[in-house]
């Protein structure tokens, strides 16, 4: 079998089929729904690998390869030190296509932790109402960390709730952002939404000691990256009262995660065991890594996807290049 021009991992059922209507004539694409540790035997041999960001890289670079191309807005994965081959290849990704897509799953956890909807739908055969007074979103503190293009956009909805909106960034690029310094906007906040980048300066950032003074019954919402925030913090905080809520839609070791409960790995680490505990809790909404999944959002990936291997088949450079800092 002739190698392939792109190797699609993780690629679910609709983005397939996208991508298939949109290749051009005589570009040579493979699809799984497998991440690339996943794959059975030895891995297949294309130009470009296209993951999102579940896939772990291999210590060895495949046969043949040039480049990897992340289906994804993050960029973190793509720059591992363990994985030295990574230098050596072109890589990409798509900073633009779901902005709107997270920032609306966003506001869609902390409405639905504000308002109670588990116990709401857990009590509709009785039909009873006790224990379900829930909280309004207007007058709330919303305080996004990381206000980037999906912070940015989180920052117009809340405002659209008529939400009191703080944003902490290092970077304060947005003049209708009222930026606060982290401690001041922790203290104030009723809703907290974690919208930052991954570096390794981050990595654990909302730990124990970050969670010293704030509001009991925060609610806690992450749709950035899941080693932010450690499960048995949160786990913990839920368990003391400390937090009202907790919404994720990543998760720390994801790939570990996310194969146990595809049926691809025989056991579950300690991360992931808490992750299942915390799953059991009436006030934590866990959601598959799903959040930039919308129609829109998948015409607009799959778009940017066929014009970022267009780019480099033709000129072997991609159009959108992670920016890398030493």
């Amino acid at each position: 079998m002739s190698a392939a021009d792109i190797y699609f991992f993780e690629a679910f059922a609709e983005e397939q089929l996208r991508l298939e209507s949109l290749l051009p004539a005589g570009i040579k694409a493979c699809f799984t729904v497998h991440a690339i540790q996943e794959w059975p035997g030895s891995l297949p041999e294309a130009r470009i690998y296209s993951t999102r960001t579940q896939s772990l890289f291999p210590l060895r670079k495949p046969a043949g390869l040039e480049a990897v191309l992340s289906r994804s807005t993050g960029f973190n994965h793509l720059i591992n030190p363990q994985i030295p081959w990574l230098k050596d290849v072109a890589l990409g990704y798509l900073p633009l296509y779901c902005s709107r897509a997270v920032a609306e799953q966003a506001m869609l956890l902390w409405m639905a932790l504000l308002r109670k909807l588990s116990w709401q739908t857990s009590q509709f055969n009785s039909f009873l109402r006790d224990g379900l007074s829930g909280s309004e979103a207007a007058g709330k503190t919303l305080s996004i960390f990381g206000v980037g293009n999906i912070g940015h956009e989180v920052a117009r909805i809340g405002k659209g709730l008529k939400m009191k909106v703080l944003g902490v960034d290092l970077v304060q690029k947005h003049r209708d952002i009222n930026y606060a310094d982290p401690q001041t906007a922790l203290i104030q906040a009723d809703i907290l939404v974690a919208a930052m980048n991954l570096t390794e300066q981050n990595r654990g950032y909302f730990s124990s000691a970050f969670f010293g003074k704030h509001k009991d019954r925060l609610i806690f919402i992450n749709i950035a990256r899941g080693e932010l925030s450690p499960p048995d913090v949160l786990y913990s905080l839920l368990n003391n009262w400390r937090l009202g809520g907790v919404g994720l839609d990543v998760f720390d070791h994801e790939a570990e995660l996310a194969g146990y409960l595809r049926g691809t790995l025989p056991a579950v680490d300690e991360t992931s065991r808490i992750y299942l505990e915390m799953a059991r809790l009436p006030n934590v909404i866990l959601t598959p890594h799903n959040a930039f999944n919308t129609i829109e959002a998948v015409q607009r990936k799959t778009e940017q996807t066929i014009r970022q291997t267009k780019s480099f088949l033709k000129s072997g450079q991609f159009i959108w290049v992670p920016e890398i800092r030493n």
